[in-house]
């Protein structure tokens, strides 16, 4: 149980990947993205995958090795990451993790919850539902059926509502309540390190980034998966706007202002999931590199020998 696994967390835009970069080469390791939006081939300005001189830096895994068109799920990354993780150990004391996706990154720390098995039809008919009424009709169903999980879910994640309908109207037992079971073992510890910045520097950062990102062509890459519009890979902020822009139902000023409001929103549930680990060790973004590889040095020592 000496192999530790950095988990490095935090909103979008606020630095993750460059930390990861630095501790991968002071701990002389490799890098594991927990970043949901960087699995796909075909997205890589809008999801801000790692550069190529980035991608030399340290190696990286879990980099765009999907394609939209393929179905890859939560479970499917656990799987995988950890098998990734029992190979990298052989040679690694220490791994990193870096990943602004919080139900993925839990999925390698403490392992996904258990769901029971539900009738494919159930699926169908929320989906009708979701084509004739539009999400507000699912998400009515859900803050009856299950408001506790309702209070918490991303409400306009349609993805998300249907998945914990589905459960709860085919198991007969709210969603929530097959959430927060108990960990499972892991033969290694965990040190997550959290990203933080005042709230006007995050949002700042993330209007700036919007801004570069269709500098660099953001616009084209959109045109290139817009006939896919409707895989699931695709119903995420930065692309699912300029759909709309091309679909002349919003000009691309305004559509370029909703990425950056979502996007801020975004960060906001970010920051909400991962405040919930109270042990996560909380560093400011400007950080001193080497004061941060002394404190992390000393929190290593404290799970080894606690």
């Amino acid at each position: 149980m000496n192999n530790i696994l950095i988990s490095v967390v935090g909103p979008t835009a606020i630095g993750k990947t460059k930390l990861g970069i630095l501790l991968a080469n002071h701990f002389k390791t490799e890098i594991i993205s927990a970043d949901s939006r960087q699995f796909f081939k075909e997205m890589s300005i809008g999801t801000a995958v790692p550069d190529k001189e980035e991608l030399t830096q340290a190696k990286h895994h879990f980099i765009q090795h999907k394609s939209i068109n393929e179905t890859y799920t939560v479970g499917d990354f656990e799987r995988e990451a950890t098998q990734k993780l029992t190979d990298l150990f052989k040679t690694h004391n220490i791994v990193i993790m870096v990943g602004g996706s919080g139900l993925y990154v839990n999925a390698v720390t403490d392992g996904l919850n258990s769901f029971p098995t539900v009738s494919p039809s159930v699926r169908e008919e929320l989906n009708s539902e979701l084509s004739q009424f539009g999400i507000a009709a699912l998400q009515q169903k859900l803050k009856e059926l299950d408001p506790a999980y309702y209070s918490k879910v991303d409400i306009n994640n349609p993805q998300r509502v249907i998945r914990a309908l589905e459960v709860t109207i085919g198991s007969g037992t709210p969603y929530s309540s097959f959430i927060n079971q108990p960990k499972k073992k892991r033969d290694f510890k965990v040190l997550t390190i959290g990203l933080k910045a005042e709230r006007t520097m995050i949002y700042d950062r993330i209007n700036k980034r919007v801004d570069l990102m269709i500098d660099a062509g953001l616009l084209d890459e959109a045109k290139k998966v817009y006939p896919f519009k409707h895989l699931n890979a695709l119903q995420t902020v930065g692309y699912k706007e300029l759909f709309q822009y091309f679909d002349d139902e919003w000009t691309l000023e305004f559509a370029i202002s909703e990425i950056k409001k979502n996007t801020r929103r975004f960060a906001k549930r970010q920051l909400t999931w991962f405040s919930r680990n109270e042990h996560t060790m909380w560093v400011n973004y400007d950080y001193e590199p080497s004061k941060l590889y002394d404190k992390i040095d000393n929190e290593i020592q404290k799970l080894i020998h606690g």
